[in-house]
């Protein structure tokens, strides 16, 4: 539950916000929902990350590869993995991957998914189509040329009609139970370098639009101390119809702003009537030396038959984490991995995955 760091070089390389083009629809129709993350899946997308000027260190560079092709072959045990990369580096890639993980021409510059990738929403008769957020590199703090395009072209390539939500922001920055309830921190979308022209109000109704949900319960958050003015997701997440699974820290630090944003989320989250469950933070992780650390266990990605989630080395707290695990998903299989270099970049497995319902 720390924070990604800013990314301060790659300011100046920041793209112009990319607009809604004449061929896409305002809004998503009525009886559209993006579906909880536990319903059936027809893959789940991933991005590779490329860009030497976000990660200019060739030897972290590929401590990431590695641990991104970790992840989708996991999941590939599972379901399909579509891997989203220039096409110029798939004969690098695939010898990495399994036999479950397609690539897919589409040129990354971070491994983000959750921000940058496809939301798709889908109604009862199963048409899908893209409920557009659109990315903008977390509010102009970091390089987005490709990545503001990748939920596009996914879309494009599935063949889904594209419905603009008229919200710049992240998919990673709302968590929802898919039965009509959000939860966010207000830290993430009522501030300047997203939305800066909409009330808390009118992006509450944008977002609710977005889902298909009735209900957003907004709490604080935190504004400008991580990159990503503290998503949601890295804290509390739904594992069920107003059911959630939150991460805090054991011992709280009240001078901490994150440590506090968390107390009063779970408070608000209590006030609003879900049913919360507590698991603790780590109280030890193996990147001893990197203050920023995010070591959350609730980043984790539910898929078909599986949840994938992270395990930091911390043989107590790992443990509570996969035994909640499987009190929220008893009949899934829980499988653990080392993803310490997202956690070195204030990310987790959430972070880096987007799923396509089926």
């Amino acid at each position: 539950m720390r924070r990604r760091q800013f990314l301060a070089q790659a300011l100046a390389a920041c793209a112009p916000p990319v607009l809604p083009t004449v061929a896409e629809v305002m809004g998503v129709p009525p009886g559209f929902c993006v579906p909880a993350e536990d319903s059936p899946q027809e893959a789940t997308v991933m991005m590779w990350p490329a860009s030497r000027q976000i990660y200019p260190d060739r030897d972290f560079r590929g401590l990431l590869h590695r641990c991104i092709t970790e992840i989708a072959n996991t999941i590939a045990h599972f379901e399909p993995v579509i891997l989203c990369a220039d096409a110029a580096l798939h004969d690098m890639i695939r010898p990495r991957l399994s036999a479950g993980v397609t690539l897919w021409d589409i040129p990354t510059d971070d491994l983000w998914a959750r921000d940058a990738g496809p939301l798709i929403a889908r109604n009862h008769l199963g048409d899908r189509l893209l409920s557009h957020i659109q990315f903008n590199g977390w509010g102009r703090k970091q390089l987005y040329g490709f990545d503001g395009e990748v939920a596009r072209a996914v879309a494009q390539k599935l063949g889904f009609a594209i419905h603009d939500s008229g919200l710049f922001g992240e998919a990673g920055g709302v968590d929802q139970d898919g039965h009509g309830t959000l939860i966010a921190h207000e830290s993430s979308w009522v501030i300047g370098n997203r939305n800066p022209s909409l009330s808390r109000d009118q992006i509450a109704s944008r977002l609710k639009t977005a889902f298909g949900a009735e209900r957003l319960i907004w709490s604080k958050g935190v504004k400008g101390q991580d990159i990503t003015d503290y998503h949601i997701d890295s804290l509390a997440r739904f594992t069920g119809p107003s059911r959630v699974l939150i991460n805090l820290p054991t011992k709280p630090d009240a001078r901490d702003p994150f440590h506090r944003a968390a107390q009063k989320t779970y408070d608000t989250l209590v006030n609003a009537g879900l049913a919360v469950d507590v698991i603790p933070e780590p109280s030890h992780h193996r990147m001893r030396h990197t203050d920023d650390f995010v070591a959350s266990y609730v980043n984790f990605y539910v898929c078909n038959g599986a949840v994938i989630a992270p395990q930091f080395g911390d043989a107590t707290t790992d443990r509570v984490a996969v035994q909640a695990l499987q009190r929220h998903y008893p009949n899934r299989e829980i499988v653990t991995l080392n993803t310490d270099p997202l956690g070195e970049i204030g990310g987790g497995i959430h972070c880096a995955t987007q799923q396509i319902p089926s």
